[in-house]
């Protein structure tokens, strides 16, 4: 007798339990863009992998993870961070990539090795996984995720010159605080290969320590 197999259910929709997971195909891209279009208002690139829009709503810092930890570890107020790979990623007021050159060189810091860039006007980076979703391996993820609602401008970092918009932190000594902790990272590098120690034994103490202080950011994997 002929054995009828059913068709697969659906999965469920992760949006609706709570907690659901972002690698199950278009369920899990709809659900992360459903979260940053529809709970944020930003602008996203679908995926796979889904990739958020710089320049409209935010700019982006982006430096080495070592340097970035060490950077949270002593600023306990910024704007939305993001790690990915070995990438922190710190959101700015949108324009402040254009400056960011102008402030090195004021802060005498031009010509100077940091491995510190912005991500600005046209350019794109990759969604992290919204709080409460299950992203794949290596997926990239908030350490200190946006609040919620859509008037996230006004806690981003921004440079005086655009004028202060309520308490956000101030770029200019974010960007000073930022050179300062990747040169420091770049030297630590420099002399663990020196003494022959192995690639990312620096940074695997950085991720494990304290990350300071508690604020209203604290570093929060999802």
């Amino acid at each position: 007798m002929a054995c009828t197999v059913p068709s697969p259910r659906e999965p469920a929709d992760s949006t609706r339990a709570g907690t659901g997971s972002a690698t199950n195909g278009s369920t899990g891209t709809d659900s992360i863009l459903r979260w940053y279009e529809s709970r944020l208002g930003w602008a996203t690139l679908a995926g796979p992998p889904v990739r958020l829009l710089t320049g409209l709503r935010f700019d982006v810092l982006d430096l080495p993870s070592d340097a970035g930890f060490a950077l949270l570890r002593r600023t306990p107020v910024t704007g939305p961070v993001a790690l990915d790979g070995s990438r922190v990623r710190l959101l700015v007021a949108a324009g402040s990539a254009d400056e960011l050159p102008g402030l090195l060189d004021w802060l005498e810091w031009g010509g100077i090795a940091l491995d510190l860039t912005a991500v600005g006007a046209g350019g794109l980076i990759g969604a992290p996984v919204p709080p409460g979703l299950r992203g794949a391996q290596g997926a990239a993820r908030w350490l200190r995720p946006p609040g919620p609602g859509r008037d996230m401008e006004p806690a981003l970092p921004v440079f005086s010159r655009f004028g202060k918009r309520g308490g956000g932190p101030d770029l200019v000594r974010l960007v000073e605080a930022a050179a300062t902790e990747c040169h420091r990272a770049r030297m630590v590098r420099i002399a663990a290969a020196f003494r022959g120690e192995p690639p990312g034994a620096r940074t695997a103490v950085v991720r494990g320590a304290n990350p300071g202080p508690p604020g209203n950011q604290p570093l929060a994997f999802s």
